[in-house]
């Protein structure tokens, strides 16, 4: 399995280069289903959903979007069998936690992934770890999540806590990000770290975690920190 989890999605040459890697043909051969279900809750500007995607195009890729929350099993399955990417964006995890079972996502990943690149960005990076409980809105006290599966801190009646477990660590994204300060902080995560369950990587938005068959490795222009090991480092 091959998984490039992100903060900020192909934000400088490290990480555009370590995808293409994973995808292992040039660029422009690229075909990349880009899910942006996450996003559609947020409210206002949408400038950065269009970076993300941008960033993608630019780098010669083709990009078919592919909004689990309007389109049925069947018309998603044909949409992201003939590429070689599933890409995740960001937004909300819970929303996007709800629509992935929903639409059948979550069953069926273990086998689309036998043959595609998993790529995420931020909440699509999230729900490939242990909890949600690293998410802003669990931090920011917004709600308080008891429960990995069934409590909702996203929209009512739309929302799940629910995570695919498909990597055994947590993965806190835009470290030191000027939104949400507070809850994004070395400092705030090196003080909640302990209470999360398994080791916590926490990386800024010139950084990602890339995973293949297992094996971790950061990818990064920027700052990642890795919690709750036997070196805290």
């Amino acid at each position: 399995m091959k998984l490039l989890l992100t903060s900020n999605g192909l934000s400088n040459k490290s990480i555009a280069v370590a995808f293409v890697k994973l995808v292992g043909k040039p660029a422009k051969d690229i075909k990349v289903a880009f899910i942006p279900t996450a996003s559609m809750p947020e409210p206002d500007s949408k400038n950065w959903l269009i970076d993300d995607l941008y960033r993608i195009k630019n780098l010669g890729c083709d990009v078919d979007i592919v909004d689990l929350a309007n389109l049925t099993k069947k018309e998603w399955q044909e949409r992201v069998k003939p590429c070689d990417v599933i890409f995740v964006g960001g937004g909300s995890t819970f929303y996007l936690s709800y629509w992935m079972q929903k639409s059948g996502l979550f069953e069926a990943l273990p086998k689309l992934l036998e043959t595609k690149v998993y790529a995420g960005i931020s909440a699509g990076s999230i729900i490939m770890g242990r909890t949600m409980r690293v998410t802003s809105e669990a931090l920011e006290g917004i709600g308080i999540l008891t429960d990995d599966e069934y409590e909702e801190l996203g929209p009512p009646g739309r929302s799940s806590s629910k995570t695919l477990h498909f990597v055994d660590f947590n993965l806190r994204p835009h470290l030191n990000s000027k939104q949400s300060r507070r809850v994004r902080s070395e400092q705030f995560i090196a003080k909640i770290a302990p209470s999360m369950d398994g080791p916590l990587y926490a990386f800024d938005d010139a950084s990602a975690i890339q995973v293949v068959d297992g094996k971790v490795e950061p990818i990064s222009e920027g700052k990642w920190l890795l919690f709750n090991t036997e070196s805290n480092t």
